[in-house]
C-alpha cells in the first residue's frame, strides 16, 4: 500500500470511464431509444472537491451520450473523450493538452477497454465490481462498486495521499 499511496502524491490528473465506473453499468433506454444514466451524488461532489485541490479530472468513454455531457458540464469537467472504443489516442491528446505525464495521471476502469490506459499511467485503479482481469492489473481496488461511491473513494484517496483531505474537510466543519 505504500507505493500506491507514493504514485498518489504524484498525480495532477485523474482520468475516469464512465459506464461501470462513475454508473453502475446498466444502461436504460427508453421506447424512442432516449439512454438514461444514474450517476451518484457523491462522486460528484468528490470530483469538485479533488479539483479544487489541484488535481484535474477527465472523463474518456467507449460510448457517447448526452447525459454524461451534461453531467460533466455541471461539474466543471472540460476533458470529456465521448466514443472512443480505442482510448489509447484521446489518452495521448490529454496528455498533450493537460502538459502531463503518464506517472502523473491516474485511471479507473472497469473493463477490458480500460486497460490499455491502465497499464500506461502511473496509478492503475478499478473499481470493486470491475473485470477479474482488470482488478488483477490494477494498483489498487476500491473498497466500492462502480456508480455506487467508488469514484468518491478514489479522489478521498487521492486528498488524503496529497495531504489535502484535512483541510477540504475543515472547511465544513467551520
Amino acid at each position: 500500500m505504500a507505493q500506491v499511496l507514493e504514485k498518489a502524491k504524484k498525480l495532477k490528473l485523474l482520468i475516469l470511464d464512465v459506464d461501470g465506473v462513475l454508473t453502475d453499468g446498466r444502461l436504460f433506454f427508453d421506447n424512442e431509444g432516449t439512454e438514461y444514466k444514474c450517476f451518484h451524488a457523491r462522486d460528484g461532489h468528490g470530483i469538485k472537491l479533488l479539483r479544487q485541490t489541484g488535481v484535474e479530472v477527465a472523463i474518456i468513454s467507449g460510448r457517447h451520450s448526452n447525459s454524461v455531457a451534461l453531467r460533466m458540464k455541471s461539474l466543471g469537467i472540460g476533458y470529456v473523450y465521448q466514443g472512443h472504443e480505442n482510448k489509447q489516442s484521446a489518452f495521448v491528446q490529454l496528455l498533450e493538452k493537460t502538459g502531463t505525464t503518464p506517472e502523473q495521471v491516474a485511471h479507473v476502469g472497469d473493463d477490458l477497454l480500460d486497460l490499455p490506459i491502465m497499464m500506461r499511467v502511473g496509478l492503475a485503479i478499478a473499481v470493486n465490481d470491475a473485470n477479474f482481469a482488470v482488478k488483477e492489473r490494477a494498483d489498487w481496488c476500491t473498497t466500492l462498486p462502480g456508480g455506487q461511491g467508488a469514484v468518491r473513494e478514489v479522489c478521498d484517496f487521492i486528498m488524503q495521499a496529497q495531504g489535502n483531505f484535512d483541510s477540504v474537510l475543515n472547511a465544513y466543519l467551520k
